[in-house]
């Protein structure tokens, strides 16, 4: 993959990651809605002003346009689920490493990879090289 090719990627995978939580999280989008802007504060990987409503995150997560706040908690929160949810294709893989990578601070893509839950190893190698690339290249910022 090139690298002008991974960041748009990455974006059209967002709304998978909100689509995940939907799916893999427990209650009806209202609930699953102020889960994630609860985690985004606790978890410090955002800081949204208000809760959204469950239309707005079933918006988010059929139309895109999320504050990166929600992928981020949603991948949070879906990487901790004991169903191991993993990416449903090369975009959403795109956008699980592009917010892994937002997520924390790593020495490296091997570190990055190697600090991943076990299930999403193997998912996630290809696009963790070239969310690093990306990082490197300061797109990420």
């Amino acid at each position: 993959m090139s690298e002008d090719t991974f960041y748009p990627q990455a974006q059209r995978g967002l709304p998978g990651l909100l689509r995940a939580w939907l799916t893999h999280g427990r209650g009806d989008s209202e609930r699953l809605a102020v889960l994630l802007a609860d985690t985004a504060r606790v978890a410090s990987l955002g800081q949204p002003a208000s809760n959204p409503d469950g239309e707005t995150l079933e918006q988010w997560a059929a139309e895109g346009g999320a504050p990166l706040w929600a992928p981020k908690a949603a991948l949070f929160l879906l990487m901790q689920m004991p169903a191991r949810p993993v990416p449903q294709g090369p975009d959403d893989a795109c956008a699980w490493a592009y917010c892994w990578l937002r997520m924390r601070e790593h020495d490296s893509p091997t570190a990055a990879l190697v600090a991943l839950p076990e299930h999403l190893r193997q998912p996630l190698a290809w696009p963790i090289e070239a969310a690093w690339q990306d990082l490197t290249h300061q797109r990420l910022i």
